[in-house]
């Protein structure tokens, strides 16, 4: 079961894209900041990372160069709100933009794309 590590600081994001993720058969951890994120690659690299970019303290750019140092092979999809931050070369490093939305097709799409399926 491949493992995905959802990152998010708003809770009904992450629980609501959690249920959909495992409906579609994917085991789903969840972090709600730059920091546990971090933590959570380190110590059990995930399959895959669902990373919004406005989050307190770390942000998602910030956490998305930490992730790449520290492992490039993980796939990462920005998911945000924002459709302007897809412009901005800092996120070029993601594997895949995705805009938020409780329409969750499209990230499901990627995250298969992405793992391969």
């Amino acid at each position: 079961m491949k493992r995905i590590l959802l990152v998010d600081d708003e809770r009904h994001i992450r629980e609501l894209y959690r249920s959909e993720l495992e409906d579609e058969g994917y085991a789903v951890v969840l972090a709600e900041s730059g920091q546990e994120a971090l933590a959570e690659v380190e110590n059990n690299p995930p399959d895959l990372i669902v990373l919004d970019i406005q989050m307190p303290g770390m942000d998602g750019i910030e956490t998305l160069e930490k992730i790449l140092g520290q492992d490039k092979g993980i796939p990462i999809i920005l998911n945000t709100a924002y459709s302007h931050y897809r412009e901005d070369f800092t996120t070029w490093g993601a594997d895949a933009y995705v805009v938020k939305s409780s329409d969750t097709s499209k990230l499901m799409r990627e995250i298969k794309r992405l793992l391969g399926e």
